[in-house]
């Protein structure tokens, strides 16, 4: 066995099957190469019909060569971590650094104050020494609903969290746990479970009642001084800095029922005032950086979202074994949990488990130095998060944390420390730029992660059996798409800017890892290829021109072999992690949609804004909640086409002219033209066009079948018939 204390406090091994699929990924991109020079070789030559079609035809497929040539890095050196929290218990158990832990909500509406409060107390009942736990909430919205529900749920965690440690409630989310509860405990565990639901149940009551009438009790008001910091409150953009320390960890009194200390509890509404911009959560964060550094000043910062709560309450001792480790913890400078979800249908309707990416790909950039910074479930070292550089002969500073003192009272503490979060504070210094979270993008936190990692430390991703933190994914196909844009319109934004992988990250971190960036950077511009894919060869059914070489050509082998070979591999890897068929399917479809709508307008709103015709750079929250009847459609995993949205319009008509271009077809089959010769000459053609009829489905269900309040909006279905039909019609009687 050897000395324990020498032992690693994690392991990471390499995926099996490398070898295999390299080989396999060597032939595809043989097969693509044979694709290319199928398409330069037959090139029309000047002035001849379909010249062009044939160059756009080219470039598409140049360019899904190129993307997928990006996508081997997600899969090339794909690693997998273990960690050992006996050992670490065995080391270090006195010896715990302080963590903070930051949830942040920005409106009261689409993000209620149960859900939020559910991941605080969620977060609250780690396993961990309470002393060196504290939870902060950033309420961007300055809400008073947030903040009544907050105290409340301070009061609630005197009883939850002992309850969950005498017996090991998981998850700690009291909603969730009580969900996933049956009636089989012990009569005891009953009588307790009982009381502590009532108790919750009544909390439930006292909240949801008060966010229904959109004001509090005046007796509320009077029982907490807090309150009153909302006297000079004008509205969510227009506010002073409101702090309250609901739980002073350090203070002697705040107990549980058991007489056991409680993690220290902060709410921190920033300073808002119109002229002057917030930064939306990147600001948030780096006002509890701020504020934190003064209160707890954890060494470990955990940051998530608040609808993402905590469903494995030792997570903590998970991320400290890398952080903790003797040998290679002091590279480390984050450990990346992935997100999952909880109400994910089984089929995934709206592919929102994000399986691939969690299973796969971010496995691929942790065998090149680590995975991106995606905005939760993160544990960060401080210190790094305030800039500083990697250093090799910098070992493990991790140590007992000396207790500073502290004269003030929790009041006096808070008047002190609320010009840290105020709007004037960060003028004139490197809050935004070396320090904190970074600046001027929707997705502040691939730029933050990637300026870490570019400064010479690695990120780690731990993937553990059970999920570390489960949150909420979009229920409607609108909001699905929403979310999209607003991830492909920021990634594409860092491509552009002085933070591109491409140059900035150049020399900085390994290759493999550029190229990982840059592949989600990418993703906004696959619109034009696909968009060209799922439109051209179809219109060019009508006419009966070919664009693929004939059945009985040699050429036809390469692009045969290469969609087949692509969709079997994409089939196999979502099976293996632990999807369904109709899943898969079900991917492939929003694969679809995201690519013809939301990076197309990704795509265009990130050129305008480039060329100076638009400034707008808006941080859209996905909406957490829908009510029953879009709740019950979703359960029954039946799309929502409800609103109205100009993504929508782009989808159906493209759909349409898919299905009259076959409709086409068919009508020509019928009257005069020779199956055979279809068959030999544009199989590959019909194929695609039947393709993306059939995962087209649901939306001509949408347009046409459904009576629901779920189908396609009027509106949009007319607008599209008419786009799709003028296009059908123009290209027929177009020479």
């Amino acid at each position: 066995m050897g000395d324990d204390r020498y032992r690693p406090l994690f392991e990471t091994k390499r995926a099996k099957g490398t070898a295999l699929y390299r080989v396999f990924a060597g032939s595809i991109f043989i097969g693509i190469c044979l694709i290319w020079a199928f398409r330069v070789k037959h090139l029309p030559r000047e002035g001849e019909d379909g010249r062009w079609v044939w160059i756009g035809l080219l470039a598409a497929e140049l360019w899904f060569g190129f993307y997928w040539f990006l996508t081997q890095a997600h899969r090339w050196n794909q690693v997998y971590r273990r960690t050992f929290k006996d050992r670490l218990s065995q080391r270090y158990e006195n010896e715990l650094p302080g963590v903070d832990i930051f949830v942040c909500t920005a409106d009261p509406v689409i993000e209620p104050p149960m859900m939020v409060i559910n991941t605080v107390l969620s977060v609250m009942a780690y396993d961990y020494p309470p002393e060196k736990l504290s939870v902060y909430l950033s309420d961007d919205a300055g809400s008073h609903l947030t903040f009544y529900a907050l105290s409340e749920a301070s009061q609630f965690a005197k009883h939850w969290i002992p309850f969950c440690k005498k017996f090991n409630v998981e998850p700690r989310s009291p909603a969730a746990f009580f969900d996933s509860i049956s009636n089989s405990q012990d009569s005891k565990q009953a009588k307790e479970l009982a009381i502590i639901k009532k108790l919750y149940e009544d909390m439930k009551d006292r909240i949801e009642n008060a966010a229904k009438i959109g004001r509090l009790p005046e007796e509320v008001h009077l029982r907490h001084k807090g309150f009153s910091q909302w006297d000079s409150y004008s509205s969510r953009n227009d506010h002073n800095t409101i702090l309250q320390i609901l739980i002073d960890g350090k203070d002697p009194n705040a107990k549980d029922m058991e007489g056991c200390a409680l993690p220290t509890l902060v709410y921190l509404a920033r300073e808002k005032r119109p002229k002057y911009p917030h930064n939306f959560k990147a600001g948030a964060m780096n006002a509890l950086i701020r504020v934190s550094s003064e209160i707890s000043n954890g060494q470990i910062i955990l940051n998530v979202d608040c609808d993402m709560y905590a469903n494995n309450s030792v997570a903590v001792r998970d991320a400290l074994c890398f952080f903790m480790d003797e040998k290679k913890g002091h590279e480390i400078a984050y450990v990346q949990f992935p997100q999952n979800f909880g109400n994910i249908t089984k089929n995934e309707l709206y592919s929102s488990s994000m399986r691939v990416i969690s299973q796969v790909e971010f496995h691929g950039l942790d065998g090149y130095g680590g995975p991106l910074y995606v905005g939760t479930g993160c544990f960060h070292r401080r210190d790094t998060l305030c800039g500083r550089k990697f250093s090799r002969e910098t070992k493990n500073e991790f140590r007992i944390a000396t207790d500073r003192e502290r004269e003030e009272k929790a009041h006096a503490l808070e008047d002190k420390l609320k010009v840290l979060a105020n709007c004037a504070y960060e003028e004139n210094t490197e809050w935004g730029n070396e320090m904190g979270l970074k600046y001027g993008c929707p997705v502040e936190d691939v730029i933050t992660g990637l300026s870490i990692q570019c400064q010479g430390w690695k990120s780690v991703y731990f993937n553990p059996e059970r999920k570390a933190f489960l949150g909420v994914a979009p229920t409607t196909l609108a909001q699905t798409l929403v979310q999209h844009k607003r991830w492909s319109e920021g990634d594409f934004q860092i491509l552009l800017s002085k933070y591109s992988p491409a140059w900035y990250a150049n020399g900085k971190i390994s290759l493999g890892l550029q190229l990982g960036y840059c592949c989600y950077c990418l993703w906004a511009s696959n619109c034009l290829a696909a968009l060209y894919y799922s439109i051209i060869p179809s219109l060019y059914l009508l006419r009966g021109i070919s664009l693929f070489p004939e059945c009985s050509s040699p050429w036809f082998l390469p692009f045969a072999f290469v969609a087949i070979s692509k969709l079997a591999y994409s089939l196999a890897e979502f099976l293996w992690s632990g999807g369904t068929v109709l899943g898969w399917w079900n991917d492939q479809r929003i694969w679809l949609y995201k690519r013809t709508s939301s990076y197309l307008l990704a795509f265009i709103d990130t050129i305008a804004k480039t060329l100076g015709l638009n400034s707008d750079s808006a941080f859209v929250i996905t909406t957490k909640v829908s009510d029953q009847e879009v709740y019950n459609r979703y359960g029954k995993e039946i799309m929502e086409f409800g609103a109205s949205s100009p993504m929508f319009t782009a989808l159906a008509t493209i759909a349409l002219i898919n299905l009259v271009c076959l409709a086409g077809l068919m009508k020509n089959v019928a009257m005069e033209e020779s199956i055979a010769r279809i068959y030999e000459t544009m199989l590959l053609q019909v194929v695609l066009c039947v393709m993306l009829v059939l995962i087209n489905w649901p939306l001509y269900q949408g347009l046409f079948l459904r009576k629901d309040n779920g189908k396609m909006p009027n509106s949009i279905a007319i607008k599209s018939i008419v786009l799709a039909l003028s296009v059908c019609t123009c290209f027929t009687f177009w020479t």
